[in-house]
């Protein structure tokens, strides 16, 4: 991610939740918080690229912390989130994560399912954790040191799943990560 990718993120933001973060919010993860990884999903387009989507990660400690994910509504269903949290999840292992969690909206069922993917499970529930409708937040964790299949670490698990390798969209423009710590 870099800042002339901020204005671009934000609107996918914007379009993706009803509380979206300001830009000044992505700016400050980028420049200012060291704690921070994070990556885009550019689509390599004839007009040139476009960021496709986002993902920021919160290193803490040991644990990553997933804070946002989003795809822009043109991009969904294609692979383009679970190629995200992929990549950011191998740089968190890299890093020293042995715990990754997140907060989902307890109606986002889509959501919950791509983290299920990721072997996340349920762990909590945050009652009225969203202010815009008063909705539950579910808590998800995943254990990043545990075998998630047998044999196979975790990350040999995301590298094996190929994730993280370049996927094509219905367009057949190639879908193309970068990013990294701020």
């Amino acid at each position: 991610m870099r800042l002339d990718d901020v204005e671009q993120i934000t609107l996918i933001d914007r379009l993706s939740f009803s509380m979206p973060w300001p830009e000044s919010a992505f700016r400050y993860e980028l420049t200012s918080n060291p704690g921070s990884l994070l990556w885009v999903a550019e689509a390599d387009l004839a007009e040139g690229p476009r960021v496709i989507g986002s993902i920021v990660v919160w290193m803490i400690l040991d644990e990553a912390h997933i804070a946002t994910i989003a795809v822009h509504p043109d991009y969904r269903r294609r692979g383009v989130s679970k190629q995200l949290l992929a990549v950011a999840l191998r740089q968190a292992i890299q890093q020293g994560a042995t715990l990754a969690t997140l907060e989902v909206r307890a109606g986002n069922l889509a959501a919950q399912a791509l983290y299920r993917r990721f072997r996340f499970e349920i762990v909590g529930r945050r009652s009225r954790y969203y202010r815009d409708n008063n909705e539950d937040a579910i808590i998800m964790t995943v254990r990043l040191n545990q075998p998630a299949a047998p044999g196979q670490s975790y990350l040999e698990w995301l590298e094996s799943g190929g994730y993280a390798n370049a996927s094509q969209d219905s367009s057949g423009s190639a879908i193309v990560l970068k990013g990294g710590a701020s």
